[in-house]
């Protein structure tokens, strides 16, 4: 016996199992050969060398220096540079421009507007001056304000970023001119994800400036730059669209574990599968034409779970990138019959999905100011900047675990795949001897270390070795020149992370300038001055820097030992944003005002509420329109099997018997989890206050979900195969 839903879900298998790797035309020279990377890199956005091609050179000169300072475009600049642009996508094939923002919804936005219009004989023409490239103005009303806007309070802005590069983006029908912007109301509060982090930008700037002329060195800015690596799954679309729970959750409510998922380690850094390999080939073609500078790809640990890599950049630029990247992965899946989970923890039973963000500082001159050397004991400018990295974690811990708080993250943090909700910083052996030997006093080099690897294999080099090892376990490690923050979840903006690692830095460096100036008397610091705050600096950070195994049990109860703050729930995790000390600090930094960070945290707890009720109401309707109905035709199965038994004159053994009463009190509880799952979404959703129905949905409705999870889980188990009409894992995670 079979049922049409598991016909449809045989048909889907099918029609996976037989997918052929898509082919995609690459582009080719005047020869006929096909372009290297680096000959089409960035083809479709106006960046800085074809502004210098079509702009004068002092109007570049302009544009270069506003990435970096406080200056407004002036509108004779911005009209010359819109006529360029206009030319330029017009001579591409776009036909309409849009202002590509990022509102408080974890995506990007974008309202398309013609360059067609009228001249003034009413002919036909294609406009665009420096008014329409400065601003535009979407409706705000219907974008998540936090309660900064009235419902009836239509009118926002957005206002074109010019350090961030415009690009095209390809339709099958078309090009559209993107200008990347930031986003406000009427009154000028901040209303995206973006403008934090450029006023982060410019608090962290100003603030290393500060430091570096107190250590000597003349800069005229700094900058933050990134690197954020993104996983992702793929699942095949026939395979995905029989499952409401992907398509309305981005994750699957239940299912079983296939009896071999990840435990033979054989899928990281393993060989790309065709259908996937060029799935990736033709995202790398897509990203570097729209200029992001895409380096790795590779499987990750679980079946089907890949990750792309970029090279770092300015931090709001790898973000504007970072988004464009998600959504060519999503694209591209499409057009390989693929689609792109970015969700955390889209399966349960193996490992989510991060996106570890790489963070440093670098001056004007491109100087890393988190590159140690060959001696980093004696680089007084790396210790400074180092330990006041340690102290912003230290400070504002709750800040960065704040930043990372998403309803996907929620399974994944402390999962044994990712750093636990505990915020602690990791610097490797060698510079966690370098701040205890400061600490204590010491003088003189650290212990030698073996710097290389000889294997003794007479065709393998020697390899060199690294100052500190890896620690994957880490949310804040320190990995060579930078700070790996891997906490993220796959599917956030790198936005909020990246402006509360700034504000944090910023902070912290604030603070120390303070001390060294009040230490030196305002005079430039000695270098045993600078060294001695350190020092001092180290001592107050102790609890903070942890050199072992983040997931271990013990590291839970020594980091509460400690003091370090576990918040373990998105609900938890948010309330930093009404701290007043809290809000005091982003305030002073300019980084956001006190309503602006009050608005930011309604409308991140108003996210998790909203994402769990879709949660529970689609488990509610799969359980009553899918795994029950499945369960009752599987009971009825084995009943008559034992009743034909009895009328062909064969008594059943009692372990038939009892297969029937396991099944029925199997089904029963499904009917008894049923009520309860709708009785608990109906009094959830009578809760009017916010905080109080994040706090039930976080604490009973997870623990309800993972209850009935547990269920269906066990009825995929004994259900007859030809019964069930949901792709199971096995072919989710296998059919690529």
């Amino acid at each position: 016996m079979s049922t049409d839903r598991a016909a449809a879900r045989y048909s889907a298998v099918a029609i996976a199992g037989a997918r052929r790797p898509r082919r995609f035309e690459r582009l080719t020279g005047t020869d006929g050969a096909p372009m290297r990377s680096s000959e089409y890199f960035g083809a479709r956005t106006f960046n800085f060398d074809l502004m210098e091609r079509v702009l004068p050179p002092a109007d570049v000169a302009t544009l270069r220096a506003h990435a970096t300072n406080k200056e407004p475009i002036a509108r004779a600049i911005a009209d010359k540079v819109a006529d360029a642009v206009k030319e330029w996508a017009l001579a591409q094939g776009a036909s309409h421009y849009c202002h590509w923002f990022q509102p408080q919804t974890g995506s990007t936005a974008e309202k398309h507007d013609a360059f067609f219009s009228f001249d003034h004989a009413g002919g036909a023409i294609e406009k665009f001056g420096g008014s329409q490239l400065v601003q535009s103005e979407p409706d705000a009303s219907s974008f998540p304000s936090g309660g900064m806007r009235a419902t009836f309070e239509a009118r926002g802005y957005t206002a074109w970023d010019a350090s961030s590069p415009m690009f095209l983006m390809a339709a099958e029908n078309g090009l559209t001119l993107c200008i990347p912007s930031v986003f406000c109301s009427y009154s000028g509060q901040a209303l995206d994800e973006k403008t934090p982090l450029l006023r982060s930008q410019s608090a962290v700037s100003d603030a290393a400036v500060a430091s570096l002329k107190l250590l000597g060195y003349d800069a005229k800015h700094v900058v933050a730059t990134a690197g954020p690596e993104q996983e992702y799954f793929l699942v095949d679309e026939a395979l995905h669209d029989l499952r409401p729970d992907l398509l309305l959750a981005g994750r699957t409510l239940f299912g079983r574990t296939p009896a071999r998922h990840q435990q033979l380690e054989d899928h990281y850094f393993g060989s790309i599968k065709p259908r996937a390999l060029n799935f990736m080939m033709e995202c790398d073609h897509e990203l570097y034409l729209l200029g992001v500078p895409v380096k790795t790809r590779h499987n990750e640990v679980a079946p089907s779970q890949h990750e792309f890599a970029p090279i770092f950049e300015t931090a709001n630029v790898a973000t504007d990138h970072n988004q464009l990247m998600m959504e060519v992965i999503r694209s591209v899946a499409r057009r390989h019959h693929f689609v792109a989970l970015f969700h955390e923890k889209p399966y349960a039973g193996i490992n989510g999905s991060g996106k570890h963000v790489n963070w440093s500082l670098a001056d004007a001159s491109g100087h890393n100011l988190l590159e140690p050397g060959d001696k980093p004991h004696d680089n007084v400018r790396f210790l400074f900047f180092l330990t006041a990295a340690v102290k912003a974690v230290h400070d504002y811990g709750a800040l960065l675990r704040m930043a990372i708080a998403t309803p996907g993250n929620d399974f994944r943090l402390g999962a044994n795949e990712a750093p636990p909700a505990i915020i602690s910083v990791f610097l490797g052996e060698t510079l966690h001897e370098v701040l205890e030997r400061l600490d204590q006093g010491a003088t003189g080099a650290p212990a030698t270390r073996a710097n290389s690897i000889n294997l003794d294999l007479a065709k393998v080099a020697v390899i060199h070795k690294d100052n500190t090892d890896r620690n994957r376990t880490s949310p804040f490690a320190f990995t060579g020149n930078k700070f790996e923050f891997r906490a993220v979840g796959a599917s956030a903006s790198i936005s909020l992370p990246l402006a509360m690692v700034n504000a944090a830095m910023a902070a912290a460096l604030r603070e120390m300038n303070e001390r060294l100036l009040k230490a030196s008397g305002g005079a430039r610091p000695s270098d045993e001055q600078v060294l001695d705050l350190v020092a001092h600096v180290v001592r107050e950070t102790k609890k903070i820097r942890f050199e072992g195994d983040n997931y271990a049990a013990a590291w839970h109860k020594e980091a509460e030992a400690r003091g370090l703050p576990n918040l373990r729930t998105t609900p938890d995790a948010l309330k930093v944003l009404k701290d007043p000390a809290m809000q005091a600090v982003l305030a002073k930094l300019g980084i956001m005002s006190a309503d602006e960070a009050t608005a930011r945290y309604n409308v991140r707890l108003e996210r998790f509420n909203k994402t769990r009720l879709i949660e529970l109401e689609t488990l509610l309707e799969l359980l009553s329109t899918q795994v029950l109905p499945a369960a009752f035709l599987h009971q009825t199965q084995v009943a008559q099997a034992v009743v034909a038994l009895k009328g062909a004159g064969v008594p059943p053994v009692k372990t038939q018997e009892d297969a029937v009463q396991a099944v029925a009190a199997l089904t029963g509880s499904l009917v008894a989890a049923r009520a309860k799952l709708a009785a608990f979404i109906e009094r959830a959703g009578s809760v009017h206050d916010e905080e109080a129905q994040g706090a039930l949905l976080a604490g009973d409705g997870m623990q309800l979900m993972n209850d009935v999870r547990g269920l269906c889980n066990e009825a995929e188990a004994v259900v007859d195969d030809a019964l069930w009409g949901l792709p199971k894992y096995r072919e989710i995670l296998y059919l690529l």
